[in-house]
């Protein structure tokens, strides 16, 4: 078992001995998620499938955020944020924007990028190191903007 794994299920476990709802909730169903994958690949998941799986959750919870807010539902935006916020306890510390400048630096390098036929290539070193840490959309942009 990952060790992301084995941290959400004692998560799980301290949160129905708190009875957080919320954190129980979003737990299970971050757990329900994990294992939706594993049974339709028929694979284990490892800690870096499992960031990516996090990583999606977060992104989906922003979108429906947004779309909340515009449709004037501050309540469901509210749950929403609750459950991102314990998504992002799961996953390691944000990159900062230095260090996410660098790291497109150096891929940029790396890859010998000229245009933005390369962009590919620059996304393809760039997204393993960043994974989990760094909203992958903003990166995308900022790549458009160096290339």
């Amino acid at each position: 078992m990952s060790d992301l794994k084995a941290t959400l299920t004692e998560q799980m476990k301290d949160a129905m001995r708190a009875k957080d709802k919320v954190r129980l909730g979003t737990i299970r169903l971050i757990q329900a998620e994990i294992k939706r994958i594993e049974v339709d690949e028929r694979i284990e998941l490892d800690d870096d499938r499992i960031l990516t799986v996090l990583d999606k959750m977060v992104k989906q919870r922003r979108d429906s955020i947004t779309q909340y807010e515009a449709a004037e539902r501050p309540e469901l935006a509210d749950k929403e944020q609750q459950e991102l916020e314990v998504i992002k306890t799961f996953l390691p510390q944000p990159l900062s924007d230095a260090e996410i400048t660098q790291i497109v630096d150096d891929a940029i390098a790396e890859s010998g990028a000229s245009s933005m036929q390369d962009m590919g290539k620059v996304m393809a070193i760039v997204k393993p190191q960043v994974q989990g840490r760094a909203d992958i959309g903003k990166i995308s942009g900022l790549v458009k903007q160096k290339l």
